[in-house]
């Protein structure tokens, strides 16, 4: 389905150069703020207090989350786990208090605005763990990067399968540079986002790396960067509605699916975006200067008489 078809090609490799300089601006501001001001991490990577607790009727979240920042906890996380009754509670260290006496003073404002509130556990998350999920999300990415390369180095070329991770790791590297520059807490389920943004994003560069190969075989006469061009151009309305189904998805989760997918809808958010311009244009300009060429993906027909043609010559 196609809302529009644009007949003439646009020449967006001829602005590569350009394409390509603001994507290493920005790659090189979200690096430096992930180094001086760092990832504002959640409890399941720093340690903390988790508590449970049950209400009798449906617990308000947001009187909950409310209740517990006024004790000087901006950042808890607040939100229903089995049931609407049951609520889980994630408490940052504080220096100087124990993981007691934050669930007895937790538990005391809950108590105070509903007597019903009962505490079912209370256990402290140590650092040791928040190591774990730290090695055991980077050992994901690592895996995810290692399977896209050999995946696209096998249905395509090599230099797509660098170019794609180049371009996929420039989205989530601008994803941290911006949690790391607004200081927005760091979780799991954001971990999870980069993640999707990262399958997400090469989706759409295998879809673009498919065309060029298309085009490469139908275009004989075409050079590679006309090639992309035309390959870029054709999919712009698959490109439009794809991107702007998922976003409108997305940004539904950001307005009304509450705090506890607000990080993790706004990791997607910023990578939807971003993977549009990595996807569609780093990517195809990084694959066009590393040499890519219609030989690399369309092998040349046999000539008659070819002595390396086993059947050359052959009668019947």
């Amino acid at each position: 389905m196609e809302f529009f078809r644009i007949r003439k090609d646009i020449p967006f490799m001829k602005h590569a150069l350009v394409f390509n300089a603001i994507s290493f601006i920005t790659f090189a501001l979200a690096v430096f703020f992930l180094l001086t001001r760092g990832l504002h991490l959640s409890v399941e990577f720093t340690g903390g207090t988790v508590m449970e607790v049950a209400y009798s009727q449906p617990a308000e979240l947001a009187k909950v989350r409310d209740t517990v920042a006024a004790l000087g906890y901006p950042d808890v996380q607040v939100q229903n786990f089995g049931t609407s009754r049951d609520v889980m509670i994630r408490l940052p260290v504080q220096k100087g208090v124990t993981s007691a006496q934050q669930s007895e003073q937790v538990l005391g404002a809950l108590k105070a605005a509903d007597p019903a509130v009962t505490l079912r556990r209370t256990e402290f998350v140590g650092p040791q763990v928040g190591e774990e999920l730290v090695h055991g999300g980077l050992m994901a990415l690592a895996m995810v990067v290692v399977g896209i390369v050999i995946y696209l180095a096998f249905r395509f070329e090599w230099k797509f399968g660098v170019a794609a991770i180049i371009a996929n790791l420039h989205d989530v590297v601008i994803i941290l540079g911006f949690f790391a520059f607004f200081q927005w807490e760091f979780s799991l389920s954001v971990l999870a986002g980069v993640l999707a943004v990262l399958g997400y994003s090469v989706n759409e560069s295998v879809v673009i790396f498919d065309r060029i190969r298309e085009a490469f075989r139908k275009y004989r006469k075409m050079t590679t960067h006309e090639v992309i061009d035309h390959a870029i151009t054709s999919t712009m309305s698959r490109t439009i509605i794809t991107h702007a189904s998922t976003e409108a998805m997305v940004l539904s989760m950001f307005f009304f699916g509450g705090p506890s997918l607000h990080y993790f809808a706004l990791a997607l958010t910023i990578g939807i975006l971003f993977g549009i311009y990595s996807s569609v244009f780093v990517a195809a300009a990084i694959a066009m200067w590393l040499g890519v060429k219609r030989e690399d993906l369309v092998k040349p027909a046999k000539k008659e008489g070819d002595p390396n043609d086993p059947h050359a010559g052959a009668t019947v």
